[in-house]
């Protein structure tokens, strides 16, 4: 489980799977991430909570992996180390108002001499969230 970068017309795509739902939207964000910066430094760095919601699963993963470009911007860092717990509407402890939320942490590197490349958003162009056989899978298409 885990990620990979997938070449597309002018921009890059992650494919990404996982256990569960909550792995595979971290396994989307450290690929977003990888896509960022050829080399990601094994330590330093300071964690840093991520909590959204959204009306739909593919929403969900649209605004979590937005919110991580959005914390880039703000604090200067590059999100690695994701971690990831999505919650559904029906599930064991159903939201009130019946969206899906995901509540996470990353560890934000300083940007500074990394040499990031630039992702400029998260686009819903051919994204795909599915489950399959062995938990799911996530393809996402970033614009750069």
């Amino acid at each position: 489980m885990g990620y990979e970068l997938r070449d597309h017309t002018a921009d890059v795509a992650v494919e990404a799977t996982g256990p569960t739902l909550g792995a595979t939207f971290a396994a989307a964000a450290d690929g977003m991430a990888a896509a960022m910066c050829d080399g990601i430094p094994d330590a330093g760095g300071e964690r840093f909570a991520v909590a959204v919601r959204a009306e739909s699963r593919e929403a969900l993963l649209f605004d979590y992996l937005d919110e991580l470009i959005y914390q880039r911007d703000v604090r200067g860092v590059l999100p690695v180390d994701n971690d990831a717990e999505v919650r559904d509407p029906g599930g064991d402890a159903p939201n009130r108002d019946g969206e899906w939320a995901l509540s996470g942490t990353a560890r934000g590197v300083d940007l500074a001499g990394l040499g990031a490349r630039d992702l400029k958003a998260v686009t819903y162009s051919e994204m795909a969230l599915e489950a399959v056989d062995d938990g799911w899978r996530a393809y996402v298409v970033f614009d750069v």
